[in-house]
């Protein structure tokens, strides 16, 4: 396929502008179409050099991705022209996915190799194709662009963010993941004694062994294990609250990325996970199981998971679990509430939890509200107004609204009043904005795991 190139259009203006001189000047008919020819050949013998086989292109990408992360793609050009090719290249994407690269641009040398890469980043998991790759180069003449399709139609699945985990495994084995949870061997102390280390600075001071310290001549700590072969399910509510988006990641998705980390660190613990999604019916039920591919399981049943906009049956996913789930277990459970229903009815499920299990309820804060109550521009209106949201104020509340003001004061309120119900009722409460979930759900199943709570 050839597209006029920029040339192509100025040079197409000369013959426009004699032609509307003729009226006043009949001597520039002959001019005009003489141009006219000349343009029309020029274009033509442009087109006819511009055939031929010019470039190849292949891509190479995981059959994986992870959502909301940069996920990287390597495309491989290989020049069969004489000449050096100016390419623009793009990739036909699946719908909620972004390229912040794209399009390309390749300076490829004659009859030379160029590899580049460029990052895909998904907003919806499931199965998704990735389309056909196109590239555009100028002619001989510069008087077109080519535009040459291949066809790389590349199916792939969007999973829960699975380089999190990759990330900690690296970190595990190097011996350092306290660089993502600090407070794993600190909480470890009153558990079972498991082996003698090299000390860090995030460990207590009450850590250090000071015969085998002697003894090395270094500074060595002891390491704790913590009790294992418990029971952890993750509730995760798939209704029309969880749809409510985060740095473009809906919460149930925020949702899905910690389960995945903390299921990652519980089973490589020894502990044994599972998983209940429900919005008006339970979407899937996984029970708990360990071994080394419970968190595959996981990410199995889960990948294909959506919130749908309906209201939960909570009591349902509950009962469920409660005939299912006999063992006593820890249950974490992930909701949004902004109204007496929804709160009336974790209530009623939580208290059903008790004595058996061990509920742990992460409620998500909503940031926009807790913006208008600090007077800063909430994140979802400085996108469409374009002014700061920062941590510093940035506009007096008088400028947003005080009626809106005091509705973010008396949401807060019924929120707390609703946490201190839930405690009250047995209940550990994780509340938390989306940005910092994983991290402070971690440290809190380490917490209840040191105090023996389970």
């Amino acid at each position: 396929m050839l597209v006029p190139n920029r040339s192509m259009v100025w040079l197409a203006v000369v013959p426009v502008i004699l032609a509307a001189m003729i009226p006043f000047d009949e001597s520039m008919l002959w001019p005009m179409l003489a141009v006219d020819a000349g343009l029309v050949v020029l274009a033509a013998l442009d087109a006819l050099l511009t055939r031929g086989k010019a470039v190849t292109v292949s891509r190479r990408c995981a059959e994986v991705f992870s959502i909301g992360r940069p996920n990287h793609v390597t495309v491989e050009l290989r020049s069969q022209a004489r000449r050096r090719l100016k390419i623009e290249l793009t990739c036909e994407l699946f719908d909620d996915a972004s390229a912040p690269e794209l399009p390309l641009q390749i300076n490829l040398r004659s009859r030379r190799r160029a590899v580049e890469r460029f990052r895909i980043i998904p907003r919806k998991r499931g199965a998704h194709v990735l389309g056909d790759i196109v590239v555009r180069f100028p002619s001989l003449l510069g008087l077109w662009k080519r535009q040459v399709r291949f066809p790389a139609a590349h199916r792939i699945r969007v999973y829960p963010d699975v380089q999190q985990v990759r990330t900690w495994e690296l970190l595990a084995r190097q011996d350092r993941q306290h660089s993502l949870m600090r407070t794993t061997r600190r909480l470890g102390g009153e558990s079972e004694f498991e082996q003698l280390r090299d000390y860090s600075r995030d460990d207590e001071f009450r850590s250090i062994d000071w015969k085998a310290t002697a003894r090395r001549g270094k500074l060595t700590a002891r390491q704790y294990q913590l009790e294992s072969n418990q029971n952890l399910i993750f509730v995760l509510d798939a209704g029309r609250m969880m749809t409510a988006e985060s740095e473009g990641i809906s919460l149930y998705d925020h949702s899905l990325n910690a389960c995945l980390m903390l299921a990652h660190v519980a089973a490589r613990g020894g502990d044994r996970i599972g998983l209940l999604s429900f919005a008006d019916q339970v979407q899937a039920f996984v029970p708990p199981t360990g071994g080394r591919k419970a968190v595959q399981r996981l990410i199995q049943a889960s990948y294909a998971l959506h919130p749908e906009i309906v209201e939960s049956d909570a009591e349902q996913a509950f009962g469920l679990l409660n005939s299912r789930v006999r063992q006593r277990t820890m249950v974490v459970i992930f909701t949004s509430i902004v109204d007496e229903r929804g709160a009336d009815e974790l209530l009623r499920v939580t208290r059903s939890l008790f004595p058996r299990h061990l509920p742990l309820i992460v409620l998500f804060r909503d940031l926009d509200v807790d913006a208008l109550l600090e007077g800063r521009t909430p994140a979802a209106l400085a996108q469409h107004t374009g002014t700061d949201a920062s941590p510093a104020p940035t506009k007096t509340i008088g400028e947003l609204d005080l009626y809106t003001r005091g509705a973010a004061a008396e949401l807060l309120t019924w929120r707390e009043s609703l946490i201190r119900k839930l405690k009250n009722s047995g209940a550990l409460i994780l509340d938390v904005g989306p940005e910092n979930l994983t991290p402070n759900l971690i440290n809190r199943y380490l917490e209840i795991k040191a105090r023996h709570l389970l």
